[in-house]
Order: structure tokens, then sequence, then C-alpha cells
């Protein structure tokens, strides 16, 4: 082992450094890329990595190279940093503490489903209320919703939506309740994201109209027959309908805490001896 003998005080000897591992990596990117663009990048590459490697390895066999670097006096050294005893408080069972994860209560998903339904109930009702004054038929929405999923609806004109259908109002009336409760719970899982002060609106607006744009620019790929029945400004009111009701049903129910706030006992299930006595 070489040895490094000490003639100045204020300096040190440490490793020098070097550039070649860089260049060595370089041309070993190079090697792997020319198999799949052209052997000339691999055999640069070849050529690139060679050199680096023997300049990387020039500079540690026999000996590694070294280089006296200054050191500061003890006078220009800062002061080392002095810690004072402190008291660590330990995190407590049934607290929430500043590491929660957020959110740190949730509403029950049936409230979801609850929210879901009433939102649904009344965009069912302006839609029928549009189809009547506007279209002159109360079906024309129903089977305008089952449009996509009824092959006879889909190849049809528009005129012939007007006319009732069974198959339409079967297929429409559970796509509807379906997408409904689908909403519904996604409104109960994002409500508890968003500020306090602020859940109700954004339920309300920014999500029905977030909604409204991803249909708008998406339906005239999957239906465009559907795309050109559809009474956007009338849509847009619909979805705010719902939202509105939606999100008010579940703004206004009760909150349940996660289980990170519960205590020991009550995650793994055991009823404290209070509760065992009011029991008896």
């Amino acid at each position: 082992m070489q040895q490094h003998p000490h003639h100045d005080p204020d300096t040190i000897e440490l490793p020098t450094p070097t550039a070649w591992p860089i260049v060595s990596a370089f041309g070993l990117t190079l090697l792997v890329a020319g198999l799949v663009t052209n052997l000339l990048v691999s055999a640069v590459g070849f050529l690139v990595g060679l050199l680096g490697t023997v300049g990387w390895f020039s500079d540690v066999f026999p000996h590694p190279k070294h280089e006296p670097v200054p050191v500061n006096p003890d006078r220009a050294r800062p002061a080392p940093i002095r810690t004072q005893g402190r008291v660590v408080q330990m995190l407590k069972q049934g607290n929430i503490p500043h590491r929660a994860h957020v959110p740190t209560e949730f509403h029950p998903y049936r409230v979801g489903v609850i929210g879901g339904l009433a939102g649904g109930l009344v965009m069912a009702v302006l839609a029928c209320i549009w189809g009547v004054v506007f279209e002159k038929s109360l079906w024309y929405p129903i089977n305008l919703m089952a449009a996509t999923g009824v092959p006879e609806l889909g190849a049809s004109s528009l005129k012939a939506l007007h006319d009732f259908s069974a198959a339409g109002l079967i297929v429409g009336t559970i796509a509807h309740v379906t997408l409904s409760i689908l909403v519904g719970l996604l409104y109960a899982v994002l409500v508890p994201m968003f500020p306090r002060k602020s859940e109700f609106v954004l339920g309300a607006l920014v999500g029905p109209l977030l909604w409204t744009a991803l249909v708008w620019s998406t339906l005239h790929w999957v239906s465009p027959m559907l795309s050109q029945g559809i009474n956007w400004p009338w849509f847009v009111f619909c979805q705010i309908a719902f939202g509105a009701v939606c999100g008010w049903v579940v703004f206004k129910s009760g909150k349940m805490a996660t289980m990170q706030s519960w205590s020991l006992a009550q995650k793994m299930g055991v009823e404290s001896q209070h509760r065992d006595e009011e029991s008896h």
C-alpha cells in the first residue's frame, strides 16, 4: 500500500478527480444504442468506451493518483453546532398527528349512492321536460341515452327516436341509474379531499363542467348521432343540477373518521370494559 506523507499541515491528499468514468459510461450507452439503430454507432461506442476504460485504469493502477487539497485552519472553520436536550412527544393512540394521511374523515359510500340517485332523479326530470317542451316527445331523451347500447336506435334517424321503444326505455334507465350511482360514489370519495369552505362549490360546479367537457370531446367518436342530438346548453344545465343535488346530499351528510385516528383496541375490534358493562 502506497504511503502519502503529509508535508504541509494545512493540506490533505485526496484522490484526483477524473472524468474517465463518464466517458466509459457514454461509450457503453452508444454501444447498446447501436444494437437498435446502426452498427456504426456501436463501433463508435466501443472505441469511446475503450478509451474511457484505459484512461480510468491509468488513474487508478498501479497506484491511485492523489492531489493536495488545502484545509482551512481551525480559526477559519465554523463553530460546531451544539444541540440542547429536548423532549420528543410520542404519538398517542386515538389522536390524529401532523403526519396523518389526508383525508382524515370520509363520507360513507351509502351517502354517495343516495346522492347519486337523488341527482339522477332530478336530472331525469329535467331531461324529460326538455324532451316534451323542445322535442315534443317524452321518449326522445330516453332513446337518446340508450342509443349507444341499442343497435336499432343507434342506426335509426333522430326522428325515429321520438317514438316509444321498450328496449330503449330499459337500457336507458339502467344506464342512467348506473352512471348516477357511480358518479355519486365518486363524489363521496372526492368531496372530503376538497377544501372545507369550497366542497359544495367544487362538487356542484367544477365537477359537472369537467364531466361535460369530457363527454363533449369524446362523444362524437363514440356516437356521432348522439352528439348531434344533444342540446348542449341544456345538457350543461342538467349536469349542474345533478352536481348541486348530489353534492348537497353528500355535503350535508356526516363524516366518519378514518382508522388512523382509532385506538389500537378499536382497530383490533376489542370492546372496552365500559361497553361490556353497559351491554349487561
